[in-house]
């Protein structure tokens, strides 16, 4: 049984655009403790809500798939990448990475305002700590959440 995410990305970094175009990606660059540690859980199959931060407004947009499931972040180890990270080595990653790919693009966001005004997701993750970049969902919340764009 999939377990259900939201990854957040800026759309001129990352877009749902780009990841319908590329059909699918590495999620690389997290460097927070707690989001690396979610997609450690992550296991293929597992389904991803993917949101738009600091868009106008921010917003979940459409739906990915986990298809690898964590894997050291190479990008840590490259001296030349925005992502380096001197603490971390090949022997003893620190950093890690998933790969999704595109399920599709949302006829129309779901804003945060949106979210944050459904009385039945008060507790979701991204209504307290909108900060976190990948976080879980519930299977109710991703029901709730996809069924607000229709």
């Amino acid at each position: 049984m999939p377990d259900y995410w939201l990854m957040k990305s800026e759309p001129s970094v990352y877009s749902i655009d780009d990841l319908g175009r590329d059909g699918k990606t590495c999620w690389e660059g997290v460097r927070n403790y707690r989001a690396r540690n979610y997609m450690r859980e992550m296991q293929i199959g597992d389904r991803v809500l993917f949101y738009h931060s600091n868009a106008k407004p921010s917003s979940v947009v459409g739906l990915a798939r986990v298809v690898r499931e964590a894997y050291p972040d190479h990008y840590a180890l490259d001296k030349r990448n925005r992502y380096y990270d001197p603490k971390s080595s090949a022997a003893n990653p620190r950093w890690f990475m998933v790969d999704i790919a595109f399920e599709k693009k949302f006829p129309r966001p779901v804003s945060l305002e949106a979210i944050k005004n459904s009385a039945k997701l008060k507790k979701m993750v991204l209504v307290n700590n909108s900060r976190l970049s990948v976080q879980p969902v519930t299977e109710d919340e991703f029901g709730l959440v996809t069924s607000m764009v229709r």
